[in-house]
């Protein structure tokens, strides 16, 4: 089968793109061909035979080209027309669409269709929901100048992201974020999708609230890699792994941390609160870790905290401490709550609340019968979890059948 994989990144940078790295290399492995199509970088590290990229684009950044930008995130001409020699050249059986609104844009929709009309070659187009973007303009159901979380896009007209200015907190970016999502709404250009994968059930939840999508909808959790064992002491601190930010709860759990002064803890990442991190005398601060190194600090912790204050989709990082063995301390938002038997891998706290989350930390820290045996609970949770492979069997199913 020849599978094509899109998304916006071609280069590592988030959740995202390590799953289309890591299906992709399975793939190859069970014998399928699989090139990617997504924006030029100098990290970029997969591609097409085709040669064929869009350039890129740093919403961030400064210049002249940014001038085009209002024009180029609702609709890419260029997108459309790169992804044309991709796509007659390899010509794929599946399209696998990741992240692809505003660098890319639904436009890739458009000239999928319109190859397999000229081939008259049957291609499925599945997509991989990371987020809420198809629902959401800014993807994260989260008005960020209020912090408050939100279901208004969703219940009714993209047009609330105006209101709240939620994208990036600026005006302009937020009317051309709710001019894209009424813009394609309107035209019901998700129809054209044959299958989203929701890696959570809330994710399905949320996207079944629009007609266009809730027929195509199936829940697949993703995949976690398993570390070698780990072999050393146990116990000697409490690990946060992930992304320095605010929706990722760190303010709160910084404020814990300063409380808890007599608890060693470990963060490994990056972000914007990386200087509140390091001013924080009772944290070690590691860094961005990976692979072996930061399964080795997974599995030496008593327990990983996870205090995201957002909706999160089906964190790596929750599954990533049980295959390890760590038990989790997590928020009560979104899918986070279906990847942890709490009482049995670890627990639960409402979201935002400090007081609770830093008497959970303290009874944990204090309990080491009560971690050991959510140790235990982890062991029995690695069952509920596919490997690679196994996502990968499941997803040829999925296009097998869409």
């Amino acid at each position: 089968m020849k599978i094509l994989m899109v998304n916006k990144f071609l280069y590592p940078n988030g959740g995202s793109e390590t799953y289309i790295f890591r299906t992709g290399e399975e793939l190859v492995k069970m014998g399928h061909e699989v090139q990617y199509f997504g924006m030029e970088h100098a990290g970029r590290i997969v591609g097409n035979r085709a040669e064929s990229y869009t350039s890129d684009m740093d919403f961030h950044g400064k210049g002249a080209g940014k001038l085009l930008y209002p024009f180029r995130i609702i609709y890419s001409l260029e997108a459309r027309r790169k992804i044309r020699p991709v796509l007659e050249d390899f010509e794929p059986d599946v399209v696998h669409l990741n992240n692809f609104n505003f660098q890319l844009t639904p436009s890739v929709i458009y000239e999928i269709r319109r190859f397999e009309r000229k081939r008259r070659k049957r291609v499925r187009i599945i997509y991989t929901a990371h987020d809420y973007q198809l629902v959401c303009p800014n993807h994260l159901l989260l008005r960020p100048l209020e912090y408050e979380l939100c279901d208004r896009c969703v219940k009714g007209s993209a047009l609330a992201c105006i209101g709240g200015r939620c994208i990036h907190g600026s005006l302009i970016k937020s009317v051309l974020g709710s001019l894209e999502g009424c813009l394609y709404r309107g035209l019901h250009t998700y129809r054209k999708l044959d299958c989203i994968i929701c890696p959570s059930q809330f994710m399905a939840e949320r996207l079944s609230a629009s007609p266009d999508l809730t027929d195509r909808l199936v829940v697949m959790h993703n995949f976690v890699d398993r570390p070698s064992g780990y072999q050393g002491q146990k116990g000697g601190y409490v690990l946060y792994f992930g992304r320095y930010c605010r929706e990722k709860g760190v303010g709160t759990l910084l404020e814990v941390c300063r409380r808890l002064s007599d608890i060693p803890f470990v963060f490994a990442g990056g972000g914007p609160l990386e200087c509140e991190v390091e001013a924080v005398g009772n944290i070690t601060n590691r860094g961005f870790l990976s692979g072996e190194e930061l399964a080795q600090v997974i599995s030496g912790a008593a327990f990983s905290v996870f205090p995201s204050e957002w909706y999160e989709n089906c964190p790596f990082s929750v599954m990533e401490s049980q295959i390890c063995g760590t038990p989790v301390l997590a928020s009560d938002l979104g899918g986070t709550r279906e990847l942890i038997d709490s009482g049995n891998s670890g627990e639960l706290f409402r979201a935002g609340d400090g007081e609770e989350l830093a008497e959970k930390i303290g009874k944990l820290w204090n309990d080491i019968k009560l971690c050991e045996r959510y140790a235990q609970g982890c062991e029995r949770a690695q069952e509920r979890f596919d490997s690679v492979k196994e996502y990968c069997g499941k997803l040829l199913e999925v296009y097998r059948d869409a």
